[in-house]
């Protein structure tokens, strides 16, 4: 169990000239641990915990032939930029959900697989507690600042106007999901604590993150978050205001399986975790009229690897997902990626295509979802607003309700 105190720190990155003082500690158990004995999990490569894998049939590599003709003709394939893109992907300066019902969910995207949730406000607190998933908010996702790719579109905000957060949640390292500059800034302004997959302590330690708020999890461990959360002072008579100690409010994170890989360098892929994240409402008193809220957050995830001349319907998919969706009982809300998946033989087993998206969101059992991992970056070779079209189509095709799965606007904040 590890506690922040809630005061800026001096580090070797000369971050306490930015740090803001929190309004409340944050306290975080690991809830549920991976114990094994004998053999390790299937999703170990060694017994150090140092090598992973996909562990599914639904996954299979390529040989090498196959990447170095992709690079060849990588020239040839980028996608044109459309014209007219900031009137195809709307942008607007987040509002968070402000004037939302407190009992809702709110997430809003920042782009590519960035997302800021805010869980339900409890009674008497000026909001609830936060979750910034995968922050990515400088112009490349790059190792450089000079090289790598650019930014389609402007952020609809800066790392520095970010409200104060409490957790940020990283599925995996590769740059387009874990990007140092806005790690640094997210830590520098509010010292929330950090999660991510296994093997990840060295890259928060050079970042000047202290240890003691870096969580690192295997799949199916649980970690309770306990945050107090600034009191609105509209809720307390004037004489209580100034000595109100905060509303505690707590939630569950779970580091769930997804099909991918990780890596920073030529010489580390396979050496770190990949995960998605599961989030779950733990409400301190039991709630009046409603369950706790569920939010599933899938990272960049394959479902399944489809070779040229293979059947989609035939070949064998990820059973993660429904395991997911079985072990929550469901989700009232799934971020999904439908993104980066051209040529399908080449990215399926590691990024999913909205088809792809629209079977894991009936998977995991989830009841709104918002598409993510699209239109911020030119990745792969698809045309850049094919992503949604497909998407809508897919949604269709499976008998869904229009408004189940969809995409939004950069900035835009979705309630559930």
């Amino acid at each position: 169990m590890t506690t922040a105190p809630g005061q800026p720190r001096k580090d070797s990155h000369g971050n306490s000239g930015v740090a803001r003082t929190r309004t409340g500690d944050i306290v975080v158990e690991k809830r549920k641990e991976a114990k094994w004995t004998d053999a390790p999990p299937a999703h170990h490569a060694n017994r150090s915990a140092t090598y992973f894998r996909n562990p599914w049939p639904s996954f299979r590599f390529l040989p090498p032939s196959r990447w170095l003709k992709a690079f060849l003709a990588a020239p040839w394939t980028v996608p044109k930029i459309p014209p007219d893109l900031s009137a195809q992907i709307p942008s607007q300066v987040p509002d968070w959900g402000a004037g939302s019902a407190p009992d809702s969910v709110k997430a809003t995207w920042l782009g590519h697989a960035c997302f800021l949730v805010e869980l339900p406000t409890p009674e008497g607190a000026v909001r609830g507690p936060r979750i910034l998933f995968d922050p990515v908010l400088s112009h490349r996702c790059s190792p450089f600042t000079w090289a790598g790719p650019e930014r389609l579109l402007p952020t609809p905000c800066l790392a520095e106007d970010l409200p104060e957060v409490d957790a940020v949640v990283i599925s995996h390292n590769h740059y387009d999901h874990m990007d140092a500059a806005t790690l640094k800034t997210a830590w520098a302004r509010s010292q929330p604590h950090f999660f991510a997959p296994l093997g990840n302590m060295p890259h928060f330690a050079a970042l000047g993150i202290l240890p003691s708020h870096v969580h690192l999890l295997d799949w199916w461990e649980e970690a309770a978050v306990s945050v107090t959360l600034p009191t609105n002072p509209s809720s307390l008579p004037p004489q209580q205001r100034e000595k109100s100690a905060g509303v505690h409010a707590s939630f569950v994170l779970t580091c769930t399986p997804a099909q991918h890989t990780a890596g920073r360098t030529a010489f580390d892929r396979w050496h770190t975790l990949w995960a998605s994240w599961a989030v779950s409402e733990d409400p301190l008193t039991p709630l009046e009229g409603r369950e706790p809220k569920q939010v599933y957050f899938a990272g960049d995830t394959g479902y399944r690897t489809v070779l040229v001349g293979e059947d989609e319907g035939e070949v064998p998919r990820c059973p993660a997902f429904k395991e997911i969706g079985e072990k929550f009982g469901g989700f009232d809300l799934a971020l999904l990626p439908i993104g980066a998946y051209a040529p399908r033989d080449m990215w399926s087993g590691l990024h999913a295509s909205p088809g792809d998206a629209v079977l894991m969101f009936k998977d995991v059992r989830a009841r709104r979802g918002v598409g993510m991992h699209w239109g911020t970056w030119t990745l792969t070779s698809e045309p850049i607003m094919e992503p949604p079209e497909l998407l809508k189509a897919s949604v269709a095709e499976a008998g869904l309700a229009p408004d189940a799965l969809t995409v939004c606007a950069l900035g835009e904040t979705t309630v559930v």
